[in-house]
């Protein structure tokens, strides 16, 4: 698995065969919404599935097997024409080399979503003027999708995308919706590119491209080698967890990895699961019944 370079793909593909960066699937589930009709739903999903896959995030080029695998769940809780109120799950993944295996790098819900939407409405981009708050949470989806893929190929390969993301919060933030303001919350989407942008969260993107690139990649040619320094990247979330303890880091890579984790290391050596379930058990103690089953050798 190569890094994703422009160049390299333009000289791979021909240009009538290069594919925009993201593959996402769109779904909305209204069903908590009383007397609404189906069509303005409809026409939501598609818009947002338009939104998401027919443009160009960057100036990278895939080859149409490299898009970027994402995913967009939408809840909506609350309508009242044009506002809807709801939850959405935001899913990524990637490939691991030479196997059929792809890993999940992003599994984070954001219980924040609120905006207005009219049937048939044209949803307009922008990467420097705040358009809408549902426009402004597809892109600030879109880029942290970007970032961690490109992070899991290179070392902070996703500094242009996190770049982006950090600029959407800071218009977003003058419009009074909810989920943009700093001191909101320590969960909001502020909180989340902080972490990404800051000098303090260089362990989790050293997790991100050891993990992926170093451990993953590695083990269809040496498991031993791979999970070795698997084991180094959850130390790098270890130092997260030390240097801030609440850190949105955390769950969100508890909810990408943990059971990937254990999965690998109910079958490795004694040796490497307890220090692994050490680790793990130090960073989420409240997980503890799911941690146990690794050193116990029972896969979940």
């Amino acid at each position: 698995m190569t890094k994703r370079l422009w160049i390299t793909a333009t000289l791979l593909f021909p240009l009538s065969l290069l594919a925009r960066e993201l593959n996402c699937t769109v779904e909305i589930d209204r069903s908590q919404v009383q007397g609404a009709g189906l069509s303005v739903f409809t026409s939501l999903q598609s818009a947002i599935a338009d939104y998401m896959n027919n443009r160009d995030w960057s100036d990278a080029r895939f080859s149409p097997n490299e898009r970027i695998e994402c995913r967009l769940f939408l809840t909506i809780k609350e309508y009242d024409e044009p506002m809807m109120r709801g939850d959405l799950q935001i899913q990524s993944s990637r490939p691991v080399y030479n196997s059929t295996y792809t890993t999940t790098l992003l599994n984070h819900k954001d219980t924040r979503i609120e905006f207005e939407y009219r049937e048939g409405e044209p949803l307009i981009f922008s990467e420097n003027t705040f358009e809408s708050n549902l426009t402004a949470l597809l892109n600030f989806y879109a880029y942290l999708i970007l970032g961690l893929d490109f992070d899991s190929f290179s070392p902070e390969g996703g500094d242009r995308f996190y770049a982006k993301a950090d600029n959407i919060v800071y218009m977003a933030q003058s419009s009074g919706q909810s989920g943009w303001r700093m001191l909101e919350d320590n969960r909001n989407r502020s909180a989340i590119i902080k972490t990404f942008t800051d000098k303090s969260g260089a362990p989790l993107r050293d997790f991100i491209y050891t993990y992926h690139r170093k451990g993953l990649d590695e083990m269809s040619m040496s498991p031993d080698k791979g999970r070795a320094n698997i084991t180094a990247a959850i130390d790098n979330m270890k130092k997260v967890y030390d240097t801030a303890p609440m850190s949105i880091a955390l769950p969100m890579f508890k909810d990408a990895k943990l059971d990937e984790i254990i999965n690998i290391y109910s079958r490795s050596p004694e040796s490497e699961r307890k220090r692994v379930h050490q680790l793990l058990s130090y960073i989420f103690p409240a997980e503890s019944s799911r941690i146990d089953a690794m050193v116990n050798g029972k896969n979940q």
